[in-house]
């Protein structure tokens, strides 16, 4: 899957989307893709990604607390 760092504009492959798509990482590792030869495996912060159409990641994808309501102890279903 390719996604894009906000910051530059590269995209990034990302071959583990089960890394992806764990909202307890905080990182996900992929290969930038800029300039002629694919870059080594680079560490990249999720909050820094968007897919190529400029669209953020899901939120589920990167909050582990985004069912919660107000405190973090206090986790209920979205639709409760």
């Amino acid at each position: 899957m390719f996604v894009k760092e906000r910051a530059t504009g590269d995209l990034v492959r990302i071959d583990r989307i089960d890394q992806l798509a764990n909202p307890q990482s905080s990182e996900v590792l992929g290969w930038r893709q800029a300039g002629e030869e694919e870059q080594g495996e680079t560490p990249f912060l999720k909050s820094g990604l968007a897919f190529p159409s400029d669209e953020p990641l899901p939120q589920c994808w990167c909050d582990p607390h985004y069912q919660c309501s107000g405190d973090a102890k206090q986790c209920v279903p979205a639709d409760r």
